[in-house]
């Protein structure tokens, strides 16, 4: 079971990742925002709220965020969620060393590691794997 494309809260994030591309950072927060505000289930608000993290202006926030993206996702019932592990803990490790919390990060750095067998093969596993590798020296 995939993403659908056309769920409202993918379509937001997915304009809000095109204004960020852009450039338009306020843009992005404000069609994340609205993808929160609209989300129907865990599974979209596990999505608004990485989203969110995103935007943040503040390590204290983004981590609120990263948090509140993983609660939605484990309390998710199915596999859609599967392939968000190893971004949402690398995003909560970032979190915890832009907090200056080294030994925090390295533990949800090692989670992402241990998730990454839950990502297809492609150019976004990739990125996702050279940012837990990367992450994973900084905090060593």
């Amino acid at each position: 079971m995939g993403i659908d494309p056309n769920n409202p809260v993918v379509r937001l994030c997915a304009e809000g990742v095109q204004a960020e591309m852009a450039g338009r950072r306020e843009d992005a927060a404000a069609l994340y925002r609205r993808a929160w505000d609209s989300r129907a289930d865990d599974f979209e608000a596990c999505i608004a709220a990485h989203y969110l993290a995103r935007v943040q202006s503040d390590p204290a926030s983004a981590l609120h965020w990263n948090q509140l993206s993983l609660q939605h996702a484990e309390a998710v019932a199915d596999e859609r969620v599967s392939g968000f592990y190893p971004s949402l803990y690398l995003n909560l490790g970032k979190a915890h060393e832009d907090l200056g919390d080294r030994e925090k990060a390295r533990e949800f750095y090692q989670h992402a590691a241990r998730q990454l067998d839950a990502l297809p093969e492609g150019k976004y596993a990739e990125i996702v794997k050279r940012g837990i590798a990367e992450a994973l020296a900084r905090v060593s």
